[in-house]
C-alpha cells in the first residue's frame, strides 16, 4: 500500500465513512508492523472504540474497548483481584485443581519429562491417575495406574492447605500428613514447571510484554498478585 502514511490516510477515510471493520483490517496490520507508530495506534483506538460501541455482545464490546484503552494509555495498573479465599478453594474440585496445574505448567520447561502418578484422597474416596507426557499434564478421575512412578496419598482436607498456600506439600510429606510411595522427586520436577502468568498481558503490540515467573509455592491454587511497580 506504499507505506504507512497512505495506510493512515486510507484508514482515516474509512473511519470517517463509518466503515470501521474495513478500517480496522488495514490499520491493525500497520500497528502490528510498527508497534511504536503512535498515530497508527491512536487511529486504531478510535476505530476499535466505534466497533465496540456497536456491539450487542458484552464480551466483544469489552474486548474492543479494552484494546482501545490499551492503545492509548497502556495496560491498566494497580492491584488485581484475588479469588483464592478458603471458601473458593474448598468449593474447587480436585479434578479442577489438577486441570489448573496443567494450565499453569510451562510446556517448555516440561520438555523431555515423563511420569505417571496416582493421587489418592482417602477422606472423600477420590482417586486420580495423573500423567505428564509430551509436555502436557493430564488426569483421569476414578482410575489408578497399574505401575505408577509415584503414589501420593493425602486427605483432601489436607490438600486444601497446600492449595491455599497455608502449608507446602513438602512440609506435609515431612510431617507424615501426606504419604508417598515411589519417586518423590517427581513432585519437585512438576513444581519446577509451574509459573505465574501476569494477568496484565498485552492485547495489542507495543504496550507491554507478557511475563511469567516461578512461584514460591507452585501448588497453590491461585497465587496472590502484588501491586505492579
Amino acid at each position: 500500500m506504499s507505506g504507512s502514511e497512505k495506510i493512515l490516510a486510507r484508514g482515516r477515510k474509512l473511519h470517517d465513512e463509518g466503515q470501521y471493520l474495513l478500517a480496522s483490517e488495514i490499520v491493525n496490520k500497520l500497528v502490528q508492523a510498527e508497534p511504536e507508530n503512535e498515530a497508527a495506534k491512536d487511529l486504531l483506538a478510535d476505530i476499535f472504540e466505534q466497533v465496540g460501541y456497536q456491539q450487542e455482545n458484552p464480551g466483544l464490546r469489552n474486548s474492543f474497548l479494552a484494546a482501545a484503552f490499551e492503545l492509548r494509555s497502556g495496560i491498566p495498573q494497580g492491584k488485581t483481584a484475588d479469588s483464592s479465599s478458603p471458601d473458593v478453594i474448598r468449593a474447587m474440585s480436585t479434578e479442577l485443581f489438577l486441570n489448573f496445574l496443567g494450565i499453569r505448567m510451562d510446556s517448555r520447561k516440561a520438555e523431555g519429562l515423563s511420569f505417571t502418578m496416582n493421587l489418592i484422597t482417602p477422606d472423600n474416596g477420590e482417586k486420580f491417575s495423573i500423567e505428564l507426557s509430551n509436555a502436557t499434564l493430564t488426569n483421569i478421575q476414578g482410575f489408578l495406574a497399574d505401575d505408577p512412578d509415584l503414589t501420593l496419598t493425602i486427605n483432601r482436607s489436607d490438600l486444601e492447605q497446600t492449595m491455599i498456600g497455608a502449608k507446602t506439600l513438602e512440609a506435609q510429606i515431612a510431617d507424615g500428613t501426606a504419604k508417598v510411595d515411589g519417586d518423590a522427586g517427581i513432585l519437585k520436577q512438576l513444581a519446577a514447571t509451574m509459573v505465574d502468568f501476569d494477568p496484565r498481558f498485552e492485547i495489542m503490540p507495543g504496550t507491554k510484554g507478557r511475563t511469567e515467573v516461578a512461584h514460591a509455592q507452585p501448588y497453590k491454587a491461585a497465587p496472590r498478585k502484588t501491586i505492579a511497580e
